[in-house]
């Protein structure tokens, strides 16, 4: 299951009940900070979440409302040791950027009291861990070197624990290797198959996380049936000239990503102060049939 946490909704700058961009999405034992306005360590702090293992930072792209906040994090995570390491996936630009904020600003001439991992992603699979998989795909914006991110659970069997015990398969590897897909043979000389122990499969899911774009027609294929999409809703359709000028979307843009991607939820955030939080309802409402708005603090699982 995965939890998406939203911790910063605003566009831009931010507001008195929105903060800059910011997002935690866990699964299992990972977690998954997308991009870190500045601010966020705070709001990771008022969501209760707490700052324990988190260890990984994505950044879709180099524009400073999504990363001015990566400096503070940091140096916090390095004070309080909450983690040993810190990982930033980016693309080349925005992997530029935040190697001179945490090396020449919050340490500069001095080695960090954790170690610090830039990692730069291209289109494809970056990261993998059992179960799961976590994808880039580019994005066009104003920024070079955009990315979004689909977080990917697979299909998989899960383990009955009752059958393992009846069969009389011991607790270690041999275990392992049966919820892995594969046979063992015991030490009394019987084979055992994962059929034997596996219950039926439980079908995978995604959640696709785009952060600023100025097009929806190249996002198509890498979000379709995505059962959870988040994407910026900055602008209303009536502003769509303002939309291209300033390279982001309007929400029927990304409402029509939602419909012709065949998604299951969408979600808008990325919010511009200019509009009423009643007229931005309104136009998720009326553009994708249950759309929601995000808000600084919502949580959403999938599947739910």
């Amino acid at each position: 299951m995965f939890e998406v946490t939203f911790l910063g909704t605003a566009a831009a700058v931010p507001t008195v009940e929105r903060g800059l961009p910011a997002l935690l999405v866990d699964f299992a034992r990972h977690r998954f900070l997308v991009d870190c306005g500045e601010g966020t360590q705070r709001q990771i702090l008022r969501s209760g979440l707490g700052l324990r293992r988190l260890d990984k930072v994505l950044l879709t792209h180099g524009h400073l409302d999504h990363l001015l906040g990566l400096g503070g994090l940091a140096g916090t995570l390095g004070l309080l040791r909450a983690s040993p390491r810190l990982s930033i996936f980016a693309g080349p630009h925005a992997l530029r950027l935040a190697a001179i904020l945490l090396e020449q600003v919050v340490w500069p001439g001095a080695r960090p009291p954790i170690r610090l991992d830039f990692v730069p992603v291209e289109p494809g699979c970056f990261y993998e861990s059992g179960q799961l998989r976590v994808h880039a795909f580019p994005v066009r914006h104003a920024a070079p070197d955009s990315y979004g991110f689909l977080f990917e659970r697979r299909a998989s069997r899960p383990v009955l624990e009752e059958r393992m015990e009846a069969m009389g398969v011991p607790l270690g590897p041999e275990r392992s290797r049966l919820a892995g897909g594969h046979p063992v043979l015991l030490a009394d000389g019987r084979r055992v198959v994962p059929d034997d122990v596996l219950g039926p499969e439980r079908p995978g899911c995604r959640v696709a996380v785009v952060g600023d774009a100025e097009s929806v027609d190249d996002l198509i294929e890498p979000v379709r049936g995505a059962d959870l999409l988040i994407i910026e809703g900055t602008f209303l359709d009536a502003d769509a000239q303002a939309a291209r000028e300033r390279s982001h979307l309007t929400i029927g843009d990304a409402a029509r990503l939602a419909r012709e991607a065949g998604v299951g939820r969408l979600w808008l955030n990325h919010l511009s102060p200019r509009y009423s939080a009643q007229a931005i309802a309104d136009a998720a409402a009326a553009a994708f049939p249950g759309a929601r708005v995000a808000s600084d603090f919502d949580r959403v699982t999938v599947p739910d």
